[in-house]
């Protein structure tokens, strides 16, 4: 397949008022959960892009009805078990998220699956969910090597109090919806608080969800009730137009109805840290935190990132190197080894790019130190085929001296495929 390759001029400024397509992780929770409640579950603002769609037709294979009407999603679900064997193995695509997550609800159905990804997601480590949902009685296993495919042997599985050897929403939230089929309270715990878009929406949804701390405990066993909501703009798409303005002198845009969950909105926290204008605007709480965001250009300053920050900007941390390369002093990101194992291993693919266009940047042990320079050079840059790097340097190109060209930007349709014509709406 060709790929695209597109070449970025430096502009002015940003300006302007845009609103964002809904946030992806609580897009894919929506109709998972959606699916297994009984009734008619009402979505609006469902992000219409590759990853969420695999998991839309993942639940349609197994049954599901689902009708899309004036910018709702009719999500028609069956009940914890209502889900029926699918014709053939799974295929989800490039997407991490559909892939564990769906391992915690298939443990506890009445039939035999296989999860399968692409190149790039047989690849990604899965022994992290099998263990656990193993301890809980599930027949899964992935390769040899921990990687996909996934084959799950539904069935009976058993509550757990399980202690995560690394914070990770992705894995909680296995384990959670795996709890649901189980008779018992199923515990989980973590080190660093990461993002809780799976409790919220399971408590909307009406499962017994209690946190104490860093603490999640779960009473299985309960079917969930079909409810109507609104899916907030995304945060880490948000991430890329906010970094544009920083960068960019003169800039200013308004970003309306963007979810900021503080288990998911850390980079505003370290922007503030780094010096950077933020106001928010008509705040609001339904299941989700959302409200309007106004950005103003400012100089960003160096800081220290603690590996405790990590999970609530792991997504974001791309565009933190590209800020950070441009920002005045020294930045150190600690414990940021999950990069490694994302789409790409996203820490060598900013590196790599960034030092092309005269950045800064090396690495001690899992510690990143990034030193600011006055400005970045146009490069021939490369997207590794990661949305997050491609959507990075993109930014990073704009705010160069001199044109720079992006290799395979069509990656970005994994979480944000209208991403290039919403940046041209707000180029001066």
């Amino acid at each position: 397949m060709r790929q695209e390759i597109k070449k970025i001029n430096p502009v002015k400024k940003l300006f302007g008022k845009i609103t964002l397509p809904g946030d992806k992780s609580i897009s894919h929770r929506a109709v998972m959960i959606g699916a297994i409640s009984r009734g008619k579950t009402n979505v609006k603002n469902i992000l219409d892009c590759d990853d969420c769609n695999y998991t839309i037709r993942a639940f349609r294979d197994m049954g599901i009805k689902m009708e899309k009407d004036n910018g709702y999603t009719a999500i028609y679900g069956k009940g914890l078990k209502g889900l029926k064997k699918p014709k053939w193995p799974i295929d989800i695509g490039n997407s991490g998220t559909s892939m564990r997550l769906l391992s915690g609800i298939l443990t506890g159905q009445n039939f035999d699956v296989i999860l399968r990804g692409d190149a790039s997601l047989s690849k990604r480590p899965m022994k992290r969910i099998v263990e656990p949902l193993s301890l809980m009685g599930a027949d899964i296993k992935a390769n040899p090597d921990g990687y996909p495919p996934i084959k799950i042997k539904g069935g009976k599985v058993k509550p757990i109090d399980y202690k995560m050897p690394i914070p990770s929403a992705q894995i909680k939230s296995a384990i959670l919806l795996a709890g649901l089929y189980a008779d018992g309270i199923t515990i989980v715990e973590e080190a660093f608080k990461s993002r809780d878009h799976t409790e919220r929406m399971l408590k909307y949804f009406g499962s017994k969800l209690k946190i104490n701390g860093l603490k999640v405990s779960l009473e299985g066993a309960r079917e969930l009730t079909a409810r109507t909501l609104e899916i907030p703009g995304d945060i880490s798409s948000a991430s890329f137009f906010i970094a544009g303005v920083i960068l960019l002198k003169g800039s200013k845009i308004r970003i309306d109805s963007v979810n900021i969950n503080p288990t998911r909105a850390g980079i505003l926290k370290i922007l503030s840290k780094m010096g950077v204008k933020i106001k928010i605007y008509n705040k609001k709480n339904s299941f989700e935190p959302f409200g309007d965001l106004e950005i103003e250009s400012s100089s960003a300053r160096g800081t220290v990132i603690d590996e405790k920050d990590i999970p609530s900007v792991i997504d974001e941390l791309p565009i933190l190197f590209v800020i950070a390369a441009c920002s005045e002093g020294r930045t150190v990101i600690k414990g940021a080894r999950e990069l490694r194992v994302k789409e790409t291993d996203r820490i060598r693919s900013m590196r790599e790019n960034l030092e092309k266009m005269g950045a800064k940047i090396h690495l001690e042990d899992n510690d990143i130190i990034i030193d600011g320079v006055e400005k970045l050079r146009g490069a021939s840059l490369k997207s590794f085929g990661d949305h997050r790097t491609c959507m990075a340097m993109t930014i990073a190109a704009l705010a160069a001296e001199g044109s720079s060209t992006i290799d395979d930007v069509g990656c970005v349709s994994k979480s944000f495929p209208q991403f290039f014509r919403t940046l041209e709406k707000l180029m001066v």
